[in-house]
């Protein structure tokens, strides 16, 4: 008998809904928040209203797009952490709700691990490459740098991390500094390719064993700026392309480089990335090299599953309901779930 999933994620600013059967996606919507562009970052007060006022348009269609009735729901799967507590509070909440409601099972996700998950989601086509366990993974975006194994699709290891910042806030802080709209990252991605990557050269915090750390690298960016600007007034604007493409090309050195020292370390070669940095072109460009180079079997993710989706909170969710694990209505979220 099919087992048909509604997933929730709300981890951040955006607000999606999806609904999964037997692991495939039958619908993915996903609600943003561009009142955050204005204030350079997400506010997590007005994420958790948005939240609130997104959730129920979302839920209605993504179950209007999949074809799927209340009554077919066997199961209500959300994000437990970690997250904005805020955000997290409302997605947790109206799945306690929902399972309540209609008397299923709820089953809490975690946000992570869902996103090396976008991996094993089938293709329509029914033509889907899959990874191999152990899966060697670098979760990338905002708020999160780290280095997971996956031993199976619910035994995940955590092999590096960042000690400070995310890449993907490093992006957006040095954006900022460059007078670019938030998030800064995919006008920088966009920039780079007009400029030279080898203009101008930054800082590459050293840190030991797989972690990571950004927050050098923003000061380094900072400081660089401000000399600069010293001499002269528009050097920003006159040099955006190559400061654009030269902080890219630093930022993804300093993520391959950890991702190289992995593999090496644990001899895996099913490699894959995932997170909403994992959209950037210079950093899937540099792994396809890589991977070529060293005979990794790589796996980009698709554009849409690299920002948080309730698909791969669906699919994380399957693999749960499989094994019979599910939560309690007493379950709280937990923002460093």
């Amino acid at each position: 008998m099919a087992v048909t999933i509604l997933a929730i994620e709300s981890s951040c600013d955006d607000t999606s809904a999806a609904v999964v059967r037997d692991g495939h996606i039958l619908s993915n919507l996903i609600a943003g928040q561009d009142i955050h562009m204005s204030y350079g970052g997400v506010v997590p007060e007005l994420a958790s209203r948005a939240h609130q006022a997104n959730i129920v348009p979302v839920v209605d269609q993504a179950l209007r797009r999949a074809g799927t009735d209340v009554e077919e729901i066997d199961a209500v799967a959300f994000t437990r952490g970690p997250g904005l507590l805020g955000s997290l509070l409302v997605g947790t909440s109206f799945a306690k709700g929902f399972a309540l409601a209609r008397d299923i099972p709820l089953i809490d996700v975690n946000h992570l691990q869902a996103h090396a998950l976008v991996h094993f989601i089938p293709e329509k086509d029914g033509m889907t490459r899959l990874p191999e366990f152990p899966f060697l993974c670098l979760i990338v975006s905002g708020g999160h740098t780290r280095l997971i194994v996956m031993k199976n699709h619910l035994d995940m290891e955590t092999i590096g991390n960042t000690i400070d910042d995310a890449a993907g806030e490093a992006f957006d802080k040095c954006g900022k500094l460059m007078d670019l709209l938030y998030p800064a990252g995919p006008l920088i991605d966009k920039l780079a390719s007009r400029g030279n990557s080898k203009a101008f050269s930054f800082a590459k915090p050293k840190v030991k064993d797989l972690d990571f750390s950004f927050s050098g690298l923003k000061t380094s960016f900072l400081y660089f700026l401000n000399d600069k600007l010293k001499d002269d007034p528009r050097f920003i604007e006159k040099n955006r392309a190559d400061l654009c493409a030269s902080l890219q090309e630093t930022i993804v050195s300093m993520l391959i480089s950890k991702l190289i020292k992995a593999s090496q370390l644990t001899g895996i070669k099913e490699i894959g990335i995932a997170g909403g940095v994992s959209a950037n072109s210079g950093l899937r460009n540099g792994l396809a090299l890589e991977a070529e180079k060293r005979g990794w079997n790589l796996f980009i993710p698709p554009l849409s599953y690299t920002t948080d989706n309730a698909a791969m909170i669906g699919i994380a969710a399957y693999y749960k309901y499989l094994r019979g694990e599910f939560t309690g209505q007493d379950v709280a979220p937990q923002a460093r779930y």
